[in-house]
Order: C-alpha cells, then sequence, then structure tokens
C-alpha cells in the first residue's frame, strides 16, 4: 500500500506525503457492523485540503477524517482516491477505510495559526464523514467543537443519522457562525436504495435527520442526488422524492445528476451489466462524452425538480440551509427561496 503518495498533490515529485507507514496501526473489530472491514488508523500531517481550482465546487477548503467508505454506494465518485493507496476502487474502497484519528487535534491547530482567515469548511464532500466508522471513532464531535470555538464556518453533507449524535454541538455553533447541513436523498425507491446504497440509512431514516434537524432551529436542506437515468428519473419517482422531501421540512432542494468519473463508472458500469443488463448500452450512449450527463437531460430533470418543488411548496434556500441560529428562542422567518448545493 503506497502510504507515502498520501499528499495533497500525490503528482508533485519530492512532496512530502501527509503520513508515513510508521503512523500505520491496521485493526480489525469481529461484530456485525464492521465484519469483513479493516480500519488503517493513521496520524496525518495535515487535516484542512485546499480545493483544486478547477473544481465544481463552491467552496476552497475541506476537512475529510476519512478515506474509503462503507456506504458502498456504487456510483460513489470519490472511488479514485482509493488507487493513490494502491487499492481498487471497488470492494477495497467500501472495505479498507482510512481513519485519520487525529483530525481534531490538527484542525483546532489549523485554525489557531495566524495564516487561517476563518474561510468556510466543507464536510462530507469526498466520503461521508458520518458513515459506520464514526460511530466507533468519534472523530466529529472534536471536528466540531474546534469550528464552533473559533467560531468557523462550516458545512456537511451527509447520509448518515449518526449526525444526530452530534445535535447539541451543531446547535452550539449554529449561536456562533455560520452551520450548513445538507442530507443527500436522490430517491425514495426502496429497491434501488437497497441495490445502489446498500451501506446507508433508507431514505426515510435519512428525511427524519432533516425533520430533527429542522425541528431544532438548524435549517438543513436535501442534496437531490444522484438521480440516476431511466432507474430513478421516471415522473413518478421524482414526485414521490420531491414530495417525501417536502414533508420532512426542508429548506432545499437541489437536483444532482448521477456523473460517472473515472473509477466509479468502471464500478457503477459493471454493478449495471450483473443487475440491469438491458441499459448498459443506453448508458453508453448517454454518457459517451464523459463522465456528466448531457445538458439537455441535466436541464431535463432540474426543470421537473423545480416544478414540483414549487408544487409542494419547498422553496428552495439560500439563506435557509446555512445560516446562523439565533441565542433567542424564536428562531428567525424563513428567508427568500432559491436553488443551493450546500
Amino acid at each position: 500500500m503506497r502510504w507515502n503518495n498520501l499528499a495533497e498533490n500525490p503528482t508533485t515529485p519530492g512532496e512530502a506525503a501527509l503520513f508515513g507507514t510508521d503512523a500505520v496501526t491496521t485493526r480489525t473489530f469481529d461484530t456485525p457492523e464492521f465484519r469483513g472491514i479493516t480500519f488503517h488508523e493513521v496520524r496525518a500531517r495535515s487535516i484542512v485540503n485546499r480545493v483544486p481550482g478547477a473544481s465544481r465546487m463552491p467552496f476552497e477548503w475541506t476537512v475529510n477524517p476519512y478515506r474509503g467508505c462503507t456506504h458502498a454506494c456504487v456510483y460513489c465518485f470519490a472511488r479514485k482516491t482509493h488507487t493513490y493507496l494502491d487499492l481498487d476502487t471497488g470492494l477495497d474502497f467500501d472495505s479498507q477505510i482510512i481513519v485519520k484519528i487525529n483530525a481534531p487535534e490538527l484542525l483546532r491547530g489549523q485554525l489557531a495559526s495566524r495564516r487561517w482567515q476563518g474561510a468556510h469548511i466543507a464536510m462530507g464532500t469526498n466520503v461521508d464523514c458520518y458513515q459506520r466508522a464514526e460511530g466507533r471513532y468519534r472523530l466529529m464531535p472534536g471536528i466540531i467543537a474546534a469550528l464552533r470555538d473559533h467560531a468557523n464556518p462550516f458545512s456537511i453533507l451527509t447520509k448518515g443519522t449518526l449526525i444526530l449524535r452530534d445535535l447539541d454541538l451543531l446547535v452550539q455553533a449554529a449561536e456562533v457562525t455560520d452551520v450548513g447541513i445538507s442530507v443527500s436523498v436522490g430517491f425514495t425507491d426502496q429497491e434501488l436504495w437497497r441495490t445502489v446504497e446498500p451501506g446507508t440509512p433508507s431514505p426515510e431514516r435519512r428525511l427524519d435527520v432533516v425533520r430533527t434537524l429542522t425541528d431544532h432551529g438548524i435549517g438543513c436542506g436535501v442534496l437531490m442526488a444522484p438521480v440516476i437515468p431511466f432507474l430513478g428519473d421516471s415522473p413518478d419517482q421524482l414526485r414521490a422524492t420531491v414530495r417525501a422531501i417536502a414533508a420532512s421540512g426542508a429548506t432545499s432542494v437541489t437536483p444532482l445528476v448521477l456523473h460517472l468519473r473515472p473509477g466509479a463508472r468502471e464500478w457503477f458500469m459493471e454493478w449495471l451489466g450483473k443487475h440491469h443488463p438491458h441499459l448498459v448500452r443506453r448508458y453508453e450512449r448517454l454518457y459517451a462524452e464523459g463522465a456528466y450527463a448531457p445538458k439537455w437531460y441535466q436541464r431535463r430533470i432540474t426543470r421537473q425538480v423545480h416544478e414540483l418543488a414549487t408544487e409542494f411548496g419547498i422553496g428552495p434556500s439560500g439563506p435557509g440551509a446555512r445560516r446562523r441560529v439565533p441565542a433567542a428562542a424564536e428562531p428567525e422567518p424563513p428567508g427568500p427561496t432559491q436553488l443551493t448545493l450546500l
């Protein structure tokens, strides 16, 4: 395993790795929830990562306490990152989990640095920081506490219900800085969920998270992602999903069509060939130009979701999904609405 390639820019000659082989402890746990999973505990050398300038992401800095993800979503775009370690993008990504056990202390040190300007930090943008491993390693409470203590704005994107464990910390942080929470729910179809997101909580449980956060004064948006062509994009499926999102009290709904980057593309297409072989040629045509579906298809899905959001009164919102919760008991009135990613 090429631990020394775990640098922020691993292709840059001579750049120091984020940690070395002497800092790695490998563990397995013989419990039902972790059976078949190997954890590699590392002491990272840095934790706040700058997003490449060419990225489409609307933020500049991220914190990722884990690599690999037991959610095992067959479409996960982050699968390619495992190849930096000589691990494969399929089963290894699902079962070989890198745990940066010193993430909270590293972050606290970074936030205290005179060079840090208090920029927004996004979490859950690579792999889920509330995947099952977090139940054992409990890195996020220390991370959120550090951000709270430095009044540093942040956002979290998750499919994990474990975020509710840290509800009190999130409420405290929202009293002093801007906190944005988004939950990912691309569809409510039970059969589709069980096959493409086998390690995640059900869509209904994720929407319960939205409801609970909203009830505690933390506006929570839903990233409706991914919308999966030919499997989760029928008018009835889109309607059912947006209706459920609206019923959860979400402040926003943002559709995102499935994209298939290298690493994810091969694993997804292998899965598709096993489960829906009749769709392989249609996918090859739809994604013939690269990782993203054609613009016409993306626009069609976005228009349909916008119309449904209007029908169900969910009016996607910017301020509502990332806001400071006042110390007073009375919540702020909802702001104007617009679609937002986080």
